[in-house]
Formats: structure tokens, sequence, C-alpha cells
């Protein structure tokens, strides 16, 4: 029986599932996947065979229609894998991509797609990044000029995660370079082997190791109108629409990966031998980890209170905002001190904490910086 406040049995039952399936699955092989840089296809099938694809889904498609609480518990558990590149592999296709095709797509649309993506058959990556546009969505250059029935897209995408290996492209660009940049962009969908669609190169990053990262070309990309997810010129506002989950994701991330290096290093500082006791004996180790305990698990709470919200309905951009400013720095201040706890161990390749401090780096960045998660937050307090 669960005794969280915010979530159900089927919550925990869920969690378990997933808890279960990286010690079986992920844990005993992931190693190989950061050498490769990405996680097997295989592994991305059987989470979908699970039914870890469709939570948040409608039956009729695979889904098991779920609410945000349940996206919470998924990235909270993937963080706490200490495997962060494999984590984000799978949220930025359940949670962070194929959600513009659902929301916006239409029935042919979600016909074709939707039930290949809930099985982990095709995966999906969200283009939207740029060499010059990060967190300012209204700044992307990648443009698409009218022809006939199709569109010609031009432009390049940076930092899209899947974006080596996905089979599905939801590409934001700017079909009007006149009008008013919020009301210009509109999100196409693009198969991979499109003519004029390329994979310009694979970033080889700090951390997210086993997650593929692509720096992507578009040049006389030929797309039917068809294929554009929903309204044209109104591609802004969707990404800003899902922008509320995705940082409720990417925050419950963050804590699932700054649980999982409080538990490791408390086990460490419990049987690590120093001036003949064991670190733990320390009181100022002890005491440091105590208060990040403490702000590790009100800042778990504010996530699932915020899943909530976000599952009733209700605006909550101002928490999101804040939950991903918190999050992301509270992680890496986490990290920190795991690491410096660990000592030496802690600063070699074969240590879990020194992974894990890589990977967290980028949440303070990735998906909002802190900074502008902050003005979000002052414009509305």
């Amino acid at each position: 029986m669960t005794q969280h406040l915010f979530l159900t049995d089927e919550h925990e039952m869920l969690r378990d599932q997933i808890r279960r399936f990286v010690a079986e699955r992920v844990h005993p092989v992931a190693d190989q996947w950061e050498k490769d840089g990405f996680v097997p296809r295989e592994i991305l099938r059987e989470m979908g065979e699970l039914g870890l694809f469709g939570i948040r889904y409608p039956e009729e498609y695979g889904g098991s229609a779920m609410d945000t609480r349940a996206t919470a518990v998924l990235a909270e558990e993937l963080g706490r894998s200490t495997y962060s590149g494999f984590a984000i592999t799978a949220l930025v296709h359940t949670d962070m991509a194929s959600v513009h095709l659902f929301n916006a797509g239409t029935d042919a649309q979600r016909a074709a797609f939707m039930p290949d993506i809930i099985a982990g058959r095709k995966i999906v990556a969200v283009a939207v990044t740029e060499p010059d546009a990060g967190s300012d969505v209204k700044g992307i250059r990648t443009n698409a000029r009218r022809d006939g029935d199709d569109f010609v897209l031009n432009g390049s995408k940076m930092f899209i995660t899947n974006g080596v290996h996905a089979d599905l492209y939801c590409v934001a660009v700017k079909t009007d370079t006149q009008g008013p940049a919020s009301q210009s962009v509109t999100i196409f969908l693009v198969e991979k082997g499109t003519p004029g669609f390329t994979v310009s190169r694979t970033l080889d990053k700090t951390g997210w190791r086993s997650s593929d990262t692509a720096e992507l070309s578009l040049q006389d990309c030929r797309i039917p109108a068809a294929n554009i997810l929903g309204e044209e010129g109104r591609g802004f506002y969707a990404i800003m629409k899902n922008f509320q989950n995705e940082r409720v994701v990417i925050a419950a991330m963050a804590m699932g990966e700054a649980q999982a290096a409080l538990d490791l290093t408390l086990e460490y500082v419990k049987t690590r031998q120093a001036f003949g006791a064991p670190l733990w004996s320390k009181q100022a180790i002890r005491q440091r980890l105590a208060m990040l305990s403490a702000r590790v698990a009100a800042a778990r709470q504010f996530v699932y209170a915020t899943a909530a919200r976000d599952a009733n309905g209700e605006d909550v951009v101002k928490e999101v905002s804040m939950l991903k400013a918190l999050c992301g720095e509270l992680v890496n201040e986490v990290m920190y001190d795991c690491v410096q706890f660990h000592g030496g161990t802690g600063y070699t390749r074969e240590s879990t904490i020194e992974r894990m401090a890589r990977d967290a780096r980028v949440q303070s960045i990735g998906g909002g910086a802190t900074e502008v998660m902050l003005e979000e937050v002052a414009k509305r307090i």
C-alpha cells in the first residue's frame, strides 16, 4: 500500500515495475551503452512492450491513460537508475517529442504513428534547439517556404537528443520570416531518410554518454503540407504548452538522480575507514548528508504536488519553472558533495558517482537554463 500523499497504489505498482526492469535489464549492461553512445533499440522495444512508453496515452493506441503523476514516477525511477543517458533517451521519446504528435496531430497522423511509438518500434526526437537558439524558441532560424502542396525546409538543429537513431522527428521551423516570432513557428513531422534531412554529426558530450545527441541538417528538404502538426504558425504555443509537462519530468528525473547519489554515498561513508573509524563517524559529513537528504525529500514532494495539480488541469507554469530551477541546482549540489565524500574514488571513471556527477551537470542547462527559469518565476511572483 502506498504511503505517499499524492500517489495511488497503481502508481506504486508502476514504480515497482520500472525498478525491476532497471535492475534486470539496465544495470547489468548499461556500461556498454555508455561506451557505444546509445541505448540499443531492443531495450527500447522491451520498454514499449511493457507499456512504459504509453503511460499517458489512450488505450486505443496501446497506452494505459494514466496522468502526470505516473510520468513523474517513470522519470524519477529512470533517474534513479544512475544511467541518465538511458533515462533521457526514454523520456524525450515519451514526454518531450511524441507528445507533440499526440497533442496536435490529426486522427490520421496519430493512427499512422502512435501505435508504433507506444510499442517502441519507432523512436521520436524533437528538434527545436539551434546553434543560436536554445531557451529562446522565438529565435530559431530554420525556415520553410511554401512550394505547391509542399514546404521546403532549410536550416540546422543542435543538441537533439535521440537525433542519431530516431525514426521520426518533430521539427520546429519558421514558416513566416516576416511576421511576429510567436506566430511564425510551425512544427513538421519529418521521417528519417527524407531527402535533404541528414545527421551532420554526433556530438561528443561530457555526460549522458549513452544518449545519442546530434546536429541535424535540412537542405532543401521537401515535406508535404500534410505533415504539419497542428496549425501553421502555432508551433511556438505548442512548444510552450509542453514545457509544463517537460519540466516536471526533468525535475523528477533530477530528484531520482539525487536520491540515488545520496544512497550510494551513505553506503560508502558507513563502510569507508579513515583515522580508525568510518567516515560516517565524522559529524560534518553526517550533518551535511542529513541536510541534503532533507532538501531532496522536500523537493521530491514539491515535484509530486505539482504533478498532481497538473493532472487536475491547473496552470502550474510558475511552479514548474521553480521546480526546474530548484531541482537542477540541487542535484548538482548533491553530486558535488557526494563526489567529495567519496574522496579520490569519486574522481575515477570506474566510480558510479563520477559518472552521475557528469550526467547531472546538464540538469541546470537543458530544458530551460536556471537563469531563464528564474525569470519565468519572477514574472509571476
